[in-house]
């Protein structure tokens, strides 16, 4: 233990570049990435050397590895690279989801009130959830968690939303990844994401009570904000012993999907300022 802290506080005094850690091929893809500025459409091989200060040699494998992976577009008869929809799709869903999160937190910290619970906004990332926004009202929870946090997609609230948000299309391609994931869980967590079907169609929302963790409630709406982009979920989750019933179902339920609603109809409205 002593001999892999003393490893780590020397890794820490080292510069970047050196550090064992360090991903060199990766840095100089990056770096080849960052050659194309704001007035840059289409660069040539012999620029993005320069601009990079690489060699020609490495420029040529790194620009054709980002090529095949749809993050350079190339034209061979003039030997030219501009920038292709992956990196701008990079850019734009870091950007969107704050923004939309910075949209979504008043009317958050409204419901966060006015229920006493956690209030959260996630997205999808391969086969979980991912905070983008969290809320707490002033009462004492037993959710500690906050932006970033993983969930489990098909155990939790929140990833039950946002299944029964996306289209069959986007379900398919879930479901391939849960499978691939964890093979043996999938057939359990199918039949879960069938029941939260039913859920969605009888109540416009759906729960995961002591499911996911034994002493945590919540339950959860879709955001799909119809311009094509995969949906978001919104949640209000908390302790169980108390989010149970005519409580969580009847009350704290149409206050949840009331918000949802709010929310993308203040994005669709454009209402993007402070």
């Amino acid at each position: 233990m002593g001999r892999r802290r003393a490893q780590a506080s020397a890794d820490a005094a080292l510069a970047p570049q050196q550090d064992r850690r360090f991903v060199g091929a990766l840095a100089r893809g990056l770096a080849l990435l960052r050659c194309f500025g704001a007035q840059d459409r289409w660069l040539a091989h012999q620029e993005l050397a320069r601009r990079s200060g690489l060699p020609q040699a490495t420029v040529s494998r790194l620009a054709f590895t980002l090529v095949s992976l749809g993050y350079l577009r190339h034209r061979p008869e003039r030997g030219e690279y501009a920038l292709a929809p992956a990196v701008l799709a990079l850019g734009f869903s870091v950007l969107t989801n704050f923004e939309i999160g910075r949209i979504a937190r008043p009317w958050m910290e409204t419901l966060a009130e006015r229920t006493q619970s956690a209030i959260s906004l996630g997205v999808r990332h391969e086969g979980a959830m991912v905070y983008v926004a969290h809320c707490r009202s002033t009462a004492r929870l037993i959710l500690g968690l906050d932006v970033g946090t993983r969930l489990p997609l098909a155990e939790t609230a929140m990833g039950r939303a946002l299944w029964c948000a996306s289209t069959p299309g986007m379900r398919e391609l879930i479901a391939a990844r849960l499978r691939a994931e964890d093979a043996a869980r999938w057939p359990q967590r199918r039949v879960a994401l069938a029941r939260a079907e039913i859920e969605m169609a009888a109540r416009a929302y759906v729960s995961s009570e002591a499911e996911w963790e034994s002493e945590i409630a919540a339950i959860g709406v879709g955001i799909d904000l119809g311009d094509g982009r995969e949906p978001l979920a919104l949640t209000v989750g908390g302790a169980a012993s108390r989010l149970q019933g005519r409580l969580l179902h009847e009350e704290f339920a149409p206050a949840l999907i009331e918000t949802g609603r709010a929310i993308v109809a203040a994005i669709q409205a454009g209402d993007w300022s402070d």
